[in-house]
C-alpha cells in the first residue's frame, strides 16, 4: 500500500506540472511615471474594455463621446485605484486627474511629451469610437515629499486575469537614466528606483521562490541524494552542483549564454534528461567520483534554467545589477538548503520505514525516471519543432567560452575531490549489482 502511495504522489506531481493555460487573451496598459520637483506625474493609457464599470454612454455600437464626461471621471478614479503610486512605501493620492477617449490608431504615447499633450486636448465631438475599442488616457498628478524618495508602483487592474493584463511603465526620475518595466498584478509592489538593500532583499526572496517552485530542479537534487548514506558525499555532491550552476547563472545574466529560440527548450530538455540519467544511474549502481563529474556537467545546464527566472526579473534591479545577481544566487542557495533540510530527513524516513534497502532505492529512482522521461518527451517535442541556428563567428566564440568553462568546472571538481580526499574515502553510495 505504501509504495502505491508513493506512486500516486508521483503521478499527481507529474499531472500538476504538466498543466497548461487555455486562456489566451491579453492586454497592455501603458504608463509614464515622471518625477518633477514636488510632483509625480502618471500618464496612463488603458484599453477601453478594461473599464466597463465606468458605464460609457453609447449610441448604437458607438460611444457617445460628447456625453462621456461623467464616465471619464469615473474612469480616472478607477485608474487611480487600480494603479497605485507609493512614496517610501506609503500610497499617495492624486490631487488632480484628467481623462479622455482615444482612437485605437492614436500613437501619442510613444513619448511622454506627446502623451501629456494628447491627454490635455479633448477629442472632437464627432469622433467615432466603437464600444470596447480604443483607449482611455488619463493624467494623474501626485504630491510628493522629495524627488529623491523611493517610488513604487502596483497594478491591480483586472486582477482576476493575472499575468494576462500587463502594465508597461516608463519611469523618468528627476535625475538619472530612464527605466522601463513590465509588471502585472502578480508582481506586487515594484520599486521604480530601488535602493541596493531593497533590490538585494527582493532578489534573495526571488531566488528562494524560484528553486522551491522549480520541481524539476528539486527532483534532480533528490536523484543525486537517493543512494547516498552519509553527510560527506552529500556535501561534496551539493557543493559541486552549487558551483556549477552558479557559473552558468552568472554567465547567462551577463549575456554570455547562447541566443536563439532553440536554446531554452534545449536547456529544459537537458534538465529532464539529467533526471532520467541520475535515476537510471541509481538503479544500475552509482560511483561517487563519476557522480561528482556528472553532477558538475548537469549543474551547468541547471544554471541556465535558473537564469531564465532571473532574466525576467532583472528589470527590477534598477542600477544594482551586480548586487541583485549576487542576491539571487544567494537566494537559490538558501532555497536549496531549505529544501535539503526537508528532503534529507524525509528520504531517510522513507528508506527506513517505507521502502527499505536497495529495492526501495530502485523504486524511488524508477518513479523519478518516469516523471523525468515524460518531461523529456514533452520538452523534446518542443525542441524538435524549433529551428536550429546557423553557425556564426559569435556562436563559435560563445561555444568556445563555455567549453573553457566546462574544463574549469572539471578542474574545480578534481581539486575539491583532492581537498576532501574523496578518492580515498570508503564507498558511501549504493554499489552496482553483481
Amino acid at each position: 500500500m505504501k509504495p502505491r502511495l508513493v506512486l500516486a504522489l508521483a503521478v499527481a506531481l507529474f499531472a500538476l506540472t504538466a498543466q497548461g493555460h487555455e486562456f489566451k487573451m491579453d492586454a497592455l496598459i501603458n504608463a509614464f511615471v515622471r518625477i518633477d520637483g514636488n510632483e509625480a506625474h502618471v500618464v496612463v493609457r488603458a484599453p477601453l474594455f478594461l473599464l466597463g464599470s465606468a458605464r460609457f454612454p453609447v449610441k448604437n455600437i458607438e460611444i457617445d463621446v460628447a456625453s462621456a464626461t461623467a464616465a471619464l471621471d469615473r474612469s480616472a478614479g478607477a485608474i487611480a485605484q487600480s494603479i497605485v503610486l507609493y512614496e517610501n512605501g506609503r500610497a499617495v493620492v492624486p490631487t488632480s486627474a484628467h481623462a479622455r477617449l482615444s482612437l485605437p490608431s492614436d500613437r501619442s504615447f510613444e513619448t511622454y511629451e506627446g502623451a501629456t499633450a494628447h491627454v490635455a486636448q479633448p477629442p472632437a465631438a464627432d469622433t467615432q469610437i466603437y464600444i470596447d475599442q480604443g483607449y482611455v488616457d488619463a493624467h494623474l498628478v501626485y504630491p510628493i515629499a522629495a524627488p529623491e524618495s523611493v517610488f513604487s508602483v502596483r497594478t491591480m487592474a483586472a486582477r482576476e486575469l493575472g499575468d494576462y493584463v500587463k502594465l508597461a511603465v516608463r519611469y523618468m526620475p528627476a535625475r538619472g537614466d530612464e527605466r522601463a518595466l513590465l509588471i502585472s498584478s502578480r508582481s506586487g509592489m515594484v520599486d521604480l528606483n530601488p535602493t541596493w538593500w531593497g533590490a538585494a532583499a527582493g532578489f534573495v526572496g526571488l531566488g528562494i521562490a524560484h528553486i522551491l517552485t522549480g520541481i524539476d530542479h528539486l527532483l534532480f537534487l533528490l536523484c543525486l541524494l537517493i543512494p547516498l548514506r552519509s553527510w560527506r558525499p552529500m556535501v561534496a555532491i551539493v557543493t559541486t552542483f552549487t558551483i556549477a550552476h552558479s557559473f552558468t547563472l552568472i554567465g547567462a545574466a551577463f549575456g554570455l549564454a547562447p541566443s536563439g529560440s532553440w536554446f531554452p527548450p534545449f536547456v529544459e530538455s537537458a534538465i529532464a534528461a539529467s533526471i532520467v540519467y541520475m535515476a537510471l544511474e541509481n538503479i544500475m549502481g552509482a560511483d561517487l567520483r563519476r557522480r561528482l563529474v556528472i553532477t558538475g556537467l548537469f549543474g551547468l545546464v541547471h544554471g541556465f534554467g535558473f537564469s531564465y527566472g532571473l532574466q525576467e526579473s532583472l528589470q527590477f534591479a534598477g542600477t544594482h545589477l551586480l548586487v541583485s545577481l549576487f542576491a539571487f544566487n544567494v537566494g537559490i542557495e538558501l532555497g536549496q538548503l531549505l529544501a535539503l533540510t526537508v528532503m534529507v530527513p524525509l528520504l531517510v524516513a522513507v528508506r527506513r520505514y517505507v521502502l527499505r534497502g536497495r529495492v526501495g532505492m530502485i523504486i524511488l529512482s524508477a518513479l523519478a525516471a518516469q516523471v523525468g522521461w515524460n518531461w523529456m518527451l514533452e520538452r523534446g517535442e518542443v525542441l524538435w519543432n524549433t529551428p536550429w541556428p546557423r553557425l556564426t563567428l559569435a556562436g563559435a566564440a560563445t561555444t568556445a567560452f563555455w567549453i573553457a568553462g566546462i574544463l574549469l568546472a572539471a578542474g574545480m571538481i578534481t581539486l575539491a575531490m583532492r581537498k576532501l580526499r574523496l578518492a580515498d574515502a570508503p564507498v558511501q553510495v549504493a554499489a552496482a549489482p553483481r
